[in-house]
């Protein structure tokens, strides 16, 4: 059988280099022909009438000519097909199965070389309201009942473990035994420092320690494009709720992002992240923003002073902020202005003296300036109501709270959010009223707002601005490529 298959293959073989031979041979000489030919007609031209009958000649039969080329390969492939077709059938062969000792050379020394390697294990996770000292380590992968009692018997240890979403770093040997465990976070959002604790090992047991160390500032940069809304493009772009705050604050006085926000705005921002042993803890202030819509471009960039109050100004030195915020409830809807109106309680004609923002309850209402708490609590038909004293005998109200942040007599910056929007006192729904007050006297909001203006930089300090906002324009340019980078 091994004999008739060897014949078998070789024939084929013989025929497929047959057929691959003719056909080499037939391009060469139709080659060669073709060039015999040009040579004849360039250097004797009275052979020209000879071979213009053999072209008149192969014209007339070029059916002929192919049909026969065609044969002889179809007749040498179906040859070559059917020898190779009288050949045994390959799923009828028996299967040898070929096993071949594999040594590995001093493999015991190897293997108790490893026995003696200090193997680290490190696990990160975050603690959680109900968690026990035993659940948290069986969480990190661990088996240590020694750790677990001092975890539930060491004051600091306890006090570190009872705040829910504070992050946990577990360090274990190979036995799953605790070598070092830390718990970092925040005392207060504002903090740049933050508290770490640290568990540790030591020959003399486990022993804990409260470190306290300053945050590391790093700058980061990304930009959007806005499809459907600004906080589902800010999501796209992993851009923190904090920071697109921000940019709405900053450019407020320029897009209304209530009623212009167009389709397609684009935008571009670079901000600080502060971070705890490398990791981000919280995001810091916008240092330089560009927005595109309907087809203007707005810049800022934040620049400071030495020992003045920070602003942001536009690339050419122009003052952004005003004095006053443009909202005290961002993404909200105006429902009624400062105007005569029929009180939707009393069913009379009044007086509206303030404006009317829609929101849901618990969105966050921010005090529009610089100011001093002067009254927080209740107040008749306003219900929960917060008042700010402002410099200029001005002073801002906000009524109909669901819940109040901050005390009487506590200083509060422009943006800072001292309250929730709710429906306390006489209201028909969530909402927040605002009211601006000069010398005691009810003001149109609005004109109060644009009227008030920030104070512009100093003919000295632009030097020191120019430099800032050549470093600006450097980091939009990079920030707005990795918007187009991230669409394409």
């Amino acid at each position: 059988m091994q004999f008739l298959s060897s014949i078998q293959s070789r024939l084929v073989s013989l025929f497929i280099g047959f057929l691959f031979l003719c056909t080499a041979v037939l391009g060469a000489v139709l080659i060669a022909t073709q060039r015999v030919l040009a040579w004849l007609d360039g250097q004797h031209p009275q052979l020209t009438r000879v071979l213009q009958t053999v072209v008149r000649w192969l014209s007339r039969h070029p059916k002929t000519i192919s049909t026969t080329l065609a044969s002889v390969l179809l007749a040498g492939g179906g040859g070559a097909f059917a020898i190779a077709n009288l050949g045994p059938d390959i799923s009828k062969q028996p299967i040898v199965t070929v096993t071949v000792p594999v040594e590995i050379d001093k493999l015991q020394e190897q293997a108790k070389s490893l026995d003696l390697v200090d193997i680290s294990l490190t696990r990160t996770d975050s603690t959680r309201a109900s968690d026990t000292p035993e659940s948290l380590l069986r969480r990190l992968g661990l088996v240590d009942p020694q750790a677990a009692a001092f975890l539930r018997n060491n004051p600091l240890v306890k006090q570190a473990l009872k705040q829910a979403g504070r992050s946990v770093l577990a360090d274990a040997d190979s036995q799953q035994h605790l070598r070092q465990l830390s718990v970092r976070w925040l005392n207060n959002e504002t903090d740049t420092f933050f508290q770490r604790l640290v568990v540790k090992r030591t020959p003399q047991g486990l022993q804990a320690a409260l470190e306290t160390s300053p945050m590391n500032t790093s700058i980061r940069m990304t930009g959007g494009t806005v499809a459907s809304s600004l906080y589902d493009a800010a999501d796209e772009a992993r851009l923190p709720d904090a920071v697109i705050g921000q940019l709405t604050q900053i450019f407020s006085n320029q897009i209304d992002f209530h009623r212009t926000l167009r389709k397609g705005a684009r935008f571009s921002v670079v901000y600080e992240v502060l971070e705890a042993d490398g990791e981000p803890v919280r995001t810091g202030r916008v240092l330089t923003a560009e927005f595109n819509n309907d087809n203007k471009t707005y810049q800022a960039v934040w620049h400071q002073e030495p020992g003045q109050k920070g602003n942001y100004y536009s690339l050419d030195g122009k003052s952004l902020s005003r004095a006053y915020l443009a909202s005290p409830v961002a993404f909200s809807r105006k429902t009624s202005g400062f105007s005569m109106r029929l009180h939707p309680i009393f069913q009379t004609m009044k007086a509206h003296l303030g404006v009317d923002y829609a929101a849901p309850t618990g969105t966050p209402a921010q005090t529009v300036g610089d100011g001093v708490v002067e009254f927080a609590g209740v107040q008749g038909g306003f219900g929960n109501v917060v008042i700010v004293r402002h410099g200029g005998n001005h002073s801002t109200v906000y009524a109909h709270l669901s819940r109040i942040l901050v005390r009487n007599g506590q200083s509060v910056q422009k943006g800072q959010t001292i309250g929730a929007v709710g429906t306390t006192g006489w209201s028909t729904g969530p909402h927040l009223h605002f009211e601006f007050r000069v010398n005691g006297v009810h003001m149109d909001p609005d004109k109060v707002i644009q009227q008030a203006q920030s104070t512009p930089l100093s003919p000295s300090a632009m030097a020191r601005f120019r430099s800032t906002a050549a470093e600006a324009r450097a980091q939009l340019e990079a920030a707005a490529q990795m918007r187009e980078g991230a669409a394409q």
